[in-house]
């Protein structure tokens, strides 16, 4: 059997409302639509309100490529009294990791796993899409290490989660990056990468605006 169509109230009434401000139409113009079902969908669709593409204003821009290397960046982080942490460390000595062989900026956008429209918390793979979809992009994974540098007022308890592709550590697992600011101070730590692992709801995550070096 073909399941015929169901209404909500609201819908009934705003079907009722249309038929009453109908103007007198002659039998020839009511036939025309009646022949042309796709013309009057198109015709009706001028009711909906225009889509819009969502703006992200930039959180930050920092600069990529100021060190050349794993080590450079493992220098520079110590140098400057910042903690990394035993996976961060890890994944920043895997052949995944690159920096930049060239100076450029690079635009941030942060975002909570709830403004991304997962209002109960989702999973790492749901939160890239979505983003995707919305326009934004992975980060690459120098962005780590050099956030973590150039982001110095860091509020206490901040986690920042770096949307980027997980890296395999030294244990077959995978890790992306965060930065985060604790009773030890500022650091650069690695968290869970996998796609099917889940985030809460107020979760934050760093993505790129889509400039050249990003993916």
């Amino acid at each position: 059997m073909k399941k015929q169509n169901t209404y909500d109230l609201q819908t009934a009434k705003f079907i009722a409302t249309v038929c009453q401000n109908v103007p007198e139409l002659s039998g020839d113009v009511m036939q025309g639509w009646i022949e042309n079902p796709k013309s009057l969908k198109k015709f009706l669709k001028g009711l909906c309100p225009p889509e819009t593409t969502p703006t992200f204003p930039t959180w930050k821009t920092i600069a990529l490529g100021i060190h050349k290397s794993a080590d450079e960046y493992r220098k520079a982080l110590k140098v400057n009294g910042f903690k990394i942490g035993d996976w961060a460390n890890d994944i920043l000595g895997k052949p995944a990791f690159t920096a930049s062989d060239t100076e450029t900026e690079i635009e941030l956008v942060k975002m909570t796993v709830a403004e991304l429209g997962f209002k109960e918390g989702t999973t790492r793979k749901d939160v890239y899409e979505r983003a995707i979809e919305l326009g934004l992009k992975l980060c690459p994974n120098e962005v780590g290490p050099a956030l973590r540098l150039q982001y110095t007022d860091q509020p206490m308890g901040e986690w920042l989660l770096i949307a980027m592709d997980s890296i395999t550590d030294s244990n077959g697992n995978l890790d992306v990056f965060h930065t985060e600011r604790n009773s030890d101070g500022l650091g650069l730590y690695g968290s869970i990468g996998y796609y099917d692992y889940r985030w809460g709801a107020d979760s934050q995550w760093v993505f790129s605006r889509g400039n050249p070096a990003c993916r």
